[in-house]
């Protein structure tokens, strides 16, 4: 029974081919923004969007699509930086290399702006399909999640450019997932007169080390190990921090799916009149959807031990990946079930 779904599954992964390169006729994709992003829009909807029964892979471009993303990007980021080089020495006088101006801004934060819209907007689609059911919400969740990661993660490597060019330059620029400020109060009482340059940039990067083991990092553990808590770390900073693309999609994930999940909703009604009987005593129900989910899952539902468990742990991995700190209600009662066997 199971091999005939395998071979099932299989088939129609394999009826979904690399989608080639579309036509752009005489226009210079990289001519403008709006340009830009018709060109590559039809990947990423192929990428994130089209329905796969293979979860752990998302559906594959033409190879000379790729290319021509990859260099229609290069030719954009390279427009625009010549674009800003070349303006008026009046124009830099009346303060075009300010932070925040729009002319600086042209090289890449358009389009990053478009990708972290893009994603805002399919994470809150795949919100708005989730069953009303809180006792398959787990169930929605998991595959779902699975899915857009994959998408995410495979968009990432096709527009890794922007993740060199415009992504490392804002983290040069302190504008990262991590600043200075944020760590530099925490340093700053541990410096003492005397120390160098040197000593200073150590006790830096420890207190960044410090951060990272927060997101499952130890002390001396792999390049793979660091990217993993670095990656986790930056799906848990704020929106107006600059992360790579991967991490992008990851906290909007979180921001437009996983958290309205996680909030209590406001109770309209009228007000209980004083000294009426309540009617039933729910105060000790979860009061968040994907509390009561998780609830039904490790208390209530009659499932196999095996598929509880798996679920139990595909949902704590799935908070972890896109941000949701260790210290989170939900993230210790489902670690406390990993861990010990019981809710």
């Amino acid at each position: 029974m199971s091999k005939g779904k395998g071979k099932q599954s299989e088939g129609a992964t394999a009826l979904l081919p690399p989608m080639p390169n579309p036509s752009a006729g005489s226009a210079n994709p990289s001519a403008s923004l709006s340009s830009l992003w018709g060109y590559i829009l039809p990947a990423l909807n192929h990428i994130v969007r089209s329905p796969t029964n293979a979860v752990d892979k998302a559906p594959a471009i033409d190879i000379s699509y790729h290319m021509g993303i990859h260099t229609t990007t290069y030719n954009y980021f390279t427009a625009q930086s010549e674009a800003a080089n070349a303006r008026s020495p009046h124009e830099a006088d009346c303060g075009a290399d300010k932070p925040g101006n729009t002319v600086k801004q042209a090289s890449g934060t358009d389009l990053y702006e478009h990708l972290d819209k893009y994603y805002m907007d399919l994470a809150r689609e795949l919100l708005l399909g989730a069953p009303e059911d809180d006792t398959t919400l787990v169930q929605y969740i998991i595959p779902c999640f699975k899915r857009y990661s994959v998408g995410a993660h495979s968009v990432n490597r096709l527009l890794n450019y922007v993740n060199r060019h415009y992504v490392k330059r804002a983290v040069d620029e302190d504008r990262g997932w991590l600043t200075l400020s944020d760590i530099f109060d925490a340093v700053a009482k541990s410096i003492e007169e005397g120390d160098t340059r040197e000593k200073i940039a150590k006790k830096l990067k420890e207190r960044r080390v410090e951060e990272l083991k927060k997101w499952g990092y130890e002390e001396n553990g792999s390049a793979e190990a660091l990217a993993q808590a670095e990656q986790r770390a930056e799906a848990a900073s704020t929106v107006n921090r600059v992360v790579p693309l991967a991490a992008l999609a990851l906290r909007r994930f979180r921001t437009e799916f996983i958290e309205p999940l996680l909030t209590a909703p406001k109770m309209k009604g009228k007000k209980r009149r004083p000294g009426a009987a309540p009617v039933g005593d729910k105060s000790h129900l979860p009061k968040s959807r994907l509390a009561r989910a998780v609830r039904e899952l490790l208390e209530v539902q009659d499932i196999n031990p095996e598929e509880r468990l798996n679920l139990a742990t595909d949902l704590a991995a799935t908070l972890c990946a896109v941000g949701v700190r260790n210290s989170h209600p939900l993230r210790k009662k489902l670690e406390k079930f990993l861990t010990t066997g019981t809710p």
